[in-house]
């Protein structure tokens, strides 16, 4: 590497997980631990389950009137979870 082309160590490391297919893996994991920090406390209280598959969030919820109001706001939470990690990581939210 000459002079003139130094590099951050966060460049590097992000395209060391690329080259070695770890960015997905780790965009999802960042996803699910957001989940409580964009939606908040109360939200986290009543998650039972969380996991991805095929770009779509799988969520377990224990209040049918959380999952109501959630399922009304799917979308803008799909937007703020991909905005808070900086990538399109999931395309839809389903709710149990």
């Amino acid at each position: 590497m000459k002079r003139g082309e130094t590099k951050s160590i966060a460049e590097l490391v992000r395209a060391m997980c690329r080259e070695e297919g770890l960015e997905t893996p780790l965009n999802e994991y960042r996803i699910m631990n957001a989940w409580g920090e964009v939606l908040g406390a109360a939200v986290q209280s009543y998650t039972k389950e969380l996991r991805i598959y095929n770009q779509v969030l799988y969520v377990t919820l224990t209040s049918s009137v959380l999952r109501h109001e959630l399922f009304m706001n799917r979308k803008s939470i799909v937007r703020r979870l991909n905005d808070y990690v900086k990538a399109q990581v999931i395309t839809d939210i389903i709710l149990r």
